[in-house]
């Protein structure tokens, strides 16, 4: 792929996934589209677009996103507790560390009976919205959408709960070609918000 045309995508789609919390594949198609390339333009991969995204962060989001991190993966972890009979783990840009306010909370539930996690919001008396999403592989899986109050950012934030059966498990864990795991549970979402806020924000 021509070298600048590769850079231009991976600004459009950074900004777009910072500043209006799009989802990396979304806003590389988007990107498109707002460049006037055509679909079946090459996309960069993820890893180029990570370091893209964590380079608009730098640039224009400095001052602003570690405390909105933070605050994101608090709302995590109260999430996880609540559910935490479903095997949580925390995935997408709050996971990664480059999520702001605008991004969603994404956990994945790892469910015997994959209706047992929205009987426990209904006992919860939690409101949500049922909705499909991508899942590991390709396939269509189904979410269950929450409002929970950040009050560190005085606003509601989304929390997405993609239900999976318990045998996804082990395939939601390999190491993405960095040789990181692509999501975390409890445990290491708690050592997430241990760490020196001098230190780095990537898992």
């Amino acid at each position: 792929m021509n070298n600048h045309r590769t850079s231009e995508i991976l600004q459009t789609a950074a900004r777009l996934a910072v500043d209006e919390g799009l989802d990396w594949g979304s806003a590389k198609r988007r990107a498109l589209r707002e460049l006037g390339l055509p679909g079946r333009t090459p996309l960069p991969d993820n890893l180029q677009m990570e370091d893209a995204v964590r380079t608009h962060i730098a640039l224009f989001h400095a001052d602003t996103q570690p405390r909105e991190l933070e605050a994101l993966r608090r709302v995590a972890l109260v999430w996880m507790r609540r559910m935490q009979a479903f095997r949580p783990y925390l995935g997408g840009a709050v996971w990664w560390g480059t999520a702001t306010r605008r991004n969603d909370v994404v956990l994945s539930l790892f469910c015997d009976d994959p209706k047992s996690a929205e009987i426990a919001l209904i006992n919860l008396q939690v409101p949500y919205e049922p909705h499909t999403v991508t899942g590991l592989r390709g396939e269509p899986v189904e979410a269950l959408g929450v409002r929970s109050r950040c009050e560190t950012l005085g606003e509601d934030v989304w929390v997405r709960l993609l239900i999976y059966d318990l045998d996804d498990l082990r395939g939601a864990l390999r190491a993405d070609p960095r040789g990181r795991l692509p999501r975390g549970d409890l445990q290491a979402v708690c050592q997430l918000l241990a760490q020196d806020a001098s230190g780095t924000l990537a898992p």
